[in-house]
């Protein structure tokens, strides 16, 4: 279209040049009319009404009679009207806001202010206290501005126009000079005599009225000029030159007086006064007529360029439009066709192969008829590229498919063998004595459960379900202990009392992975004397979880990727092999309606939400499923373990994966008091082995699966094999040790020494916690 709309852009540009050229002389033209119709044609009126009344106020004030008091009073309301059609309120003329020079305005100002101005004059000359000498100044002076207002007329007209204009102008004054020679006369016969000032006056009028029409009449154009020529050869205007010749000629007085009769003179010069109206008349029409805007502006050499540029300007914006639809057309035909298989066709392609579906790439993509012109080779050509498109995407999809079957396999076999592994780990963990070689077994079964978990990840990813399983409801409190176990930083996660809730089974095992991957991030990243805090509530949508750290933070656009990240299940990068952990949890989310969001701590940090949705949670008001749920369900997932109980308000979760939690937890168990010391590990002695160790220091001695209840302890004596057979602590039990335990710690903090930092605390049911990778030794 641009390349298009180039010339007709150029030829618009000049039809627009000359269009503004001719309208601005259509408007000049137009103000020559309205200045002719407001300004020149009253003006010429009110020099007619005040030449009239100058003669009767001459002859009143020379020889003063009643009926010359008439007359001149009559003329002076024909003055007033002719004046008043000048004025536009006060202080204004026709000229104000007419888009004239201001020339003009202050000019025709000039002289309504002085016509209005005799009225002082009339009176003075009605009352007989002026003589002729001074009306006849009075009114000449203000005729003579009269034409000072024509004369500036004549300056915003062009050079042909302004000619006619000053032609006009010498005429009409030629015509006032004949007036005057009217008044000095009539004056005289009334005074009985022409001499002194009147004589004067006469012979400058008659010189001035030759010498005007002279230069006039040589300028006149063929009409006026032959009016004027009839004139000229007619008895009125000869006997008017032979007055003129003869009062000149006379000697002054009474017979300079009588050189002039009324009789000859009065009819003489009417007919020559009526003769050279009509010739200005006809002139000044004329002169209207040749500045008419349609005959001059329109119907000339301008005019014509302007119409026939408008017809070209049309034709050209015709033709580029006609010719420009059509490429138009086609390209945007061949634009959206190329949108839409970027936008859709290949996004829905790659849906449905990320689904597993098979496409058909001949029909996603029909080869069209061949090309005739550039346009269809373009579009010829985006439909090879759809199908080569496609033939890649096919392919990826296959290498993902058989990448993610080696993944899965490899994963598979993977997770088999740490189940195996962690079978023989809890063996080995049974059968050991050393307190040192149970540390290194409970820290090298912690690693096999971080395996199991990153094996399960690659599971996930690969689009698989992991193979651990519940058949009943977990207690959230187990889940979320569960997932903390899994971490390599677990003792410096605070899980807090949470409210009661339980876990359909088929979602616990996703849920604890999910869970340990937002945990262990936020174990990674925040110092390592910090804490991670994990609590939660019911809400109304659910449950919501809160994962707390108190790291360097998120930025906002970090932040807001990860989000989107998470939210996007689908859209898994391979290249950005540190975010794999976002990955797990967006497709764990997904499958089960999980919504999480990363937010900024206020302390710093990034807190992660959970919210859990209510088809995901049950009702705690039956006992939530123990150990023996736990055992019933190890078949389905080869090592499926629950970590020890974490003690609440606060307090570190000290437990590894590898301890199995084998008492059931019921709703109206008492939460165990705040602040449980870990208990140290101690060797049982060798000797007396049905009985329970002696306490060392006031300290129980562990005592493996005493802290059991009673029905799940195992009883068998030493066989062939070399099991070990269980001794129960007849002395004390785990819940007095416990409850001692809870009263020493309180007793301190009430006698004002500082509340002790827990390291590690003791599992209620399951046994005491090894040292993490980064500890040595026993806890604290």
């Amino acid at each position: 279209m641009c390349l298009l709309m180039v010339p007709v852009v150029s030829l618009l540009g000049l039809w627009g040049y000359a269009t503004v050229s001719t309208a601005q002389d259509v408007a000049h033209l137009r103000q020559l009319q309205r200045a002719d119709a407001e300004v020149r044609g009253p003006v010429d009126t009110a020099i007619a009404a005040l030449q009239a009344e100058r003669v009767a106020a001459v002859r009143y004030a020379t020889v003063p009679a009643p009926d010359r008091g008439g007359e001149l009073e009559r003329q002076a309301g024909r003055t007033d009207r002719a004046v008043a059609k000048l004025r536009r309120g006060e202080g204004r003329t026709v000229a104000d806001g007419a888009d004239l020079p201001t020339g003009v305005a202050s000019r025709l100002e000039t002289f309504v202010s002085e016509a209005e101005g005799l009225r002082t004059v009339r009176t003075d000359v009605l009352d007989r206290r002026t003589g002729w000498d001074a009306a006849y100044g009075q009114y000449t002076k203000t005729i003579s501005a009269a034409f000072g207002v024509g004369g500036t007329l004549t300056g915003i007209q062009d050079a042909e126009l302004g000619s006619d204009a000053r032609v006009l102008l010498e005429f009409s004054r030629a015509a006032e000079m004949l007036a005057r020679e009217d008044v000095v006369l009539a004056s005289a016969r009334l005074h009985g005599s022409l001499d002194g000032e009147r004589l004067r006056q006469f012979t400058g009028a008659v010189d001035t009225r030759r010498s005007l029409t002279e230069a006039a009449v040589a300028d006149l154009r063929g009409p006026e000029r032959a009016a004027w020529q009839d004139l000229v050869e007619g008895s009125a205007y000869a006997d008017v030159r032979a007055v003129e010749d003869k009062v000149l000629v006379a000697p002054p007085g009474r017979k300079a007086a009588d050189a002039a009769p009324a009789a000859k003179w009065d009819s003489a010069h009417a007919a020559v006064r009526d003769e050279m109206r009509a010739i200005d008349v006809g002139a000044g029409r004329s002169a209207a007529d040749r500045a008419d805007p349609f005959t001059r502006g329109l119907l000339t050499p301008a005019g014509a360029a302007v119409l026939l540029g408008l017809l070209a300007v049309a034709a050209s914006l015709v033709i580029s439009v006609r010719i420009g639809r059509g490429l138009v057309v086609e390209l945007v035909s061949l634009r959206n066709g190329a949108l839409e298989i970027a936008r859709h066709k290949l996004p829905h392609a790659m849906r449905r192969l990320r689904a597993g579906e098979e496409i058909d790439i001949h029909a996603e993509a029909p080869p069209g008829p061949p090309a005739e012109d550039e346009t269809g080779q373009v579009y010829e050509a985006l439909g090879t590229v759809h199908r080569a498109a496609l033939h890649a995407a096919i392919e990826r999809a296959e290498l993902a498919s058989g990448i993610s079957g080696v993944f899965v396999n490899l994963a598979r076999r993977s997770q088999v063998l740490v189940h195996r592994q962690l079978s023989l780990l809890d063996s080995m963990e049974r059968r050991a004595d050393d307190p040192n070689e149970l540390s290194d077994l409970f820290r090298l079964d912690h690693l096999t459960t971080r395996m199991r978990r990153h094996a399960e990840s690659l599971i996930i990813l690969s689009g698989a379900a992991p193979g651990r399983a519940w058949r009943l409801p977990v207690s959230l409190t187990n889940v979320v202990r569960a997932a903390v176990s899994e971490v390599e930083d677990y003792a410096r996660v605070e899980v807090r009392q949470l409210p009661s809730a339980a876990v359909v089974g088929t979602a616990v095992a996703d849920l604890t992975h999910l869970l340990a991957e937002l945990v262990e991030n936020a174990a990674q990243f925040s110092p390592p004397h910090t804490k991670v805090r994990v609590n939660g509530e019911p809400v109304g949508n659910g449950y919501a979880l809160e994962i707390e750290d108190r790291g360097l933070g998120m930025g906002a656009e970090t932040l807001a990727e990860a989000n989107l990240r998470i939210e996007q299940s689908e859209a898994l990068d391979l290249f950005d092999s540190d975010q794999l952990g976002l990955f797990v949890v967006s497709r764990l989310a997904a499958r089960h309606g999980v919504k999480v969001h990363l937010r900024t701590s206020p302390y710093g940090g990034t807190t992660a939400v959970v919210l859990l949705p209510t088809a995901l949670l049950q009702s705690t008001t039956r006992e939530s499923p123990g150990a023996h749920t736990m055992e019933r369900d190890r078949e389905q997932d080869g090592h499926a373990r629950v970590p020890d109980a974490a003690p609440m308000n606060g307090t570190s979760v000290p437990a590894p994966a590898a301890r199995p939690a084998l008492a059931p937890s019921t709703e109206t168990a008492v939460p165990p008091p705040p602040g449980v010391t870990a208990l140290r590990l101690h060797k049982p002695p060798e000797t007396e082995p049905d009985s329970a160790p002696e306490p060392a220091d006031d300290l129980p001695r562990r005592v493996r699966q005493a802290s059991l209840a009673p029905q799940l302890r195992e009883r068998h004596t030493d066989d062939a094999a070399g099991s070990v057979s269980v001794r129960e602590d007849t002395e004390r039990s785990p819940e007095e040790v416990r409850d001692r335990m809870a009263a020493y710690r309180e007793g301190w903090a009430r006698g004002g020494g500082r509340r002790p930092g827990i390291v590690g605390a003791v599992p209620d049911i399951a046994g005491p916690a090894p040292a993490s990778d980064s500890t040595e030794g026993d806890h604290a």
